[in-house]
């Protein structure tokens, strides 16, 4: 991969790793990104897994033969980019360690070594000489932990922006950026949308041509794209306009009513993603809540509350800050239908969420009534 005459790629791609953070699904594998930039004062930027660590260290002994390093500049100190700092470390024992006072009051929790004389502390807006490549550095707390910052090449204008702009998916499978950044973003990141916005207000004060990640494709050609998706995701706005159906069903009544309800949006011309959230993973069903602008929860009752796994769906979005959204419900229960209190109950948590007044109250099976319920429910979806 090239980036610059000066800037080398030395990351590693994981096709064997099934679950990311050990929860989201990762069929396309993800990489992890780390890059040497050749110079007087030649630098690292950021490790990676512990898992990748035999083919990183062949990759940053291919790049740098007999040279040492100065510097290594520490992004993130979450473990898929940090776990080699302390093998580097020994390794070059003359390089020093790049790092904000958040990093340097982290580092210990990870690593037993000795950083005596081997610190470089810098703060917003400090710059470090490499000789012909000049590095400054923004800081980006809880994006999406504290210590995290972001480094400019002012030479080659180049923005290694952390977990920034990342996304799943092994640079060798070529998937387009889309198809995983977003549930990449909203599932790592969403949570700190505030945090997105004030680091996109600083990196539009520089003329940035490369935007290099943690994971996934170096970005390049129309950055505009990139960070127009990134005010959207982070400004909790809705991407499309649609509907997601997600639906909790115990033996299947629930999810017959959930696709005839799927069936009559299209009718109505919507655009419309279904998931069972018993069977399908939970971060397709959060991704896909945060793109369109609308939602029907369909849900058993269960022990007199909400069936589990609609439960944890919500308990997903919630988490994730989730927003500015229209929601009708749907509920299911043979003798007691508490499903519609306990969803609206959870909903009521999250900010600027508007309930549809039309509550569909099935018992057991969909009825006519039902159906003529649901004509009204999504008339004011609409």
């Amino acid at each position: 991969m090239y980036i610059s005459d000066d800037i080398k790629y030395v990351g590693v791609d994981d096709l064997d790793l099934d679950l990311f953070e050990s929860q989201y699904p990762i069929p396309y594998g993800v990489s992890y990104n780390s890059y040497i930039i050749l110079d007087e004062k030649i630098t690292i930027m950021d490790t990676v897994d512990a898992r990748a660590t035999d083919q990183w260290l062949a990759n940053v002994k291919e790049v740098l033969g007999d040279r040492q390093p100065a510097y290594l500049v520490i992004s993130h100190l979450e473990p898929d980019h940090a776990a080699n700092i302390g093998r580097i470390a020994e390794m070059y024992p003359q390089m020093q360690l790049v790092g904000n006072a958040k990093t340097f009051a982290m580092l210990p929790q990870f690593f037993e070594m000795d950083l005596t004389g081997r610190t470089v502390v810098v703060k917003e807006g400090d710059t470090l000489s490499l000789g012909k490549h000049t590095l400054h550095f923004v800081m980006a707390p809880m994006v999406h932990w504290p210590e995290v910052m972001v480094t400019y090449d002012e030479t080659d204008k180049v923005l290694f922006s952390a977990d920034g702009f990342g996304t799943f998916g092994a640079l060798s499978q070529n998937i387009p950026w889309i198809q995983e950044a977003r549930r990449y973003y909203i599932n790592i990141v969403g949570k700190y949308g505030p945090s997105v916005q004030a680091l996109l207000k600083k990196a539009a004060g520089l003329d940035i041509v490369k935007i290099c990640p943690l994971h996934g494709p170096v970005l390049e050609d129309d950055l505009g794209y990139y960070i127009d998706k990134y005010q959207t995701w982070s400004s909790y706005t809705p991407e499309d306009s649609g509907v997601v159906v997600a639906y909790a069903s115990i033996h299947g009544n629930t999810k017959n009513a959930a696709l005839y309800i799927a069936d009559q949006l299209r009718a109505a011309g919507e655009r419309v993603v279904v998931f069972d959230l018993s069977r399908d993973d939970v971060s397709y069903a959060v991704e896909a809540a945060y793109r369109l602008d609308r939602m029907v929860l369909a849900a058993a009752t269960y022990d007199a509350g909400l069936f589990p796994c609609m439960e944890d769906f919500l308990n997903h979005l919630k988490s994730k800050n989730f927003q500015n959204r229209k929601i009708a419900l749907v509920e299911n229960g043979s003798w007691g239908p508490m499903a519609a209190k306990k969803m609206r109950d959870m909903l009521d948590g999250m900010k600027n969420i508007t309930i549809c007044d039309t509550v569909v109250s099935i018992k057991s099976v969909m009825k006519e009534e039902n159906k003529a319920q649901i004509a009204e429910m999504i008339q004011e979806l609409l």
